[in-house]
């Protein structure tokens, strides 16, 4: 299967040790792919900033390079505030490029967790949605702290 990643360009200088991790454990939204399935990252890009910009661009690319499928990184659903636009971002994709596209990467750590359930943030059912692939279970989610 190969994949590619989109991250929040708040996290630009993120090196993705998060999401590698997850993808080599299938931990967080990697976890609906078998172990036996060989993954391949073949995609790796910011968003552009917001609005987007390079939400129109970058799937085009990796399309061409042969994605399968394409993940928004745990940023845009972690981040403070959340990403606006994620669900303009999942549909676009969809429809233009014809390509699965799955929110989220690796499982959201526990504190932030803790901050965006005090804040109330992820409280629609949209929002309920969004993060359910990466959401785990405690344990999980401190080991990405």
């Amino acid at each position: 299967m190969k994949i590619g990643i989109i991250i929040c360009e708040r996290y630009k200088t993120c090196a993705g040790g998060k999401c590698f991790r997850a993808i080599q454990n299938r931990e967080g939204a990697f976890e609906i792919y078998s172990k036996k399935e060989p993954l391949e990252i073949v995609g790796y890009t910011s968003c552009g900033g917001c609005p987007g910009g390079n939400i129109e661009y970058g799937p085009e690319e990796m399309v061409k390079n042969g994605v399968e499928v394409i993940h928004l990184a745990t940023g845009f659903v972690v981040g403070y505030p959340p990403c606006p636009y994620i669900s303009y971002f999942k549909k676009f994709m969809e429809e233009k490029y014809k390509i699965k596209v799955v929110v989220g990467t690796h499982p959201i750590p526990q504190k932030y967790f803790i901050t965006h359930t005090k804040l109330e943030t992820w409280q629609t059912n949209e929002w309920q949605e969004f993060i359910k692939p990466t959401l785990g279970n405690e344990e999980l989610r401190k080991k990405y702290d």
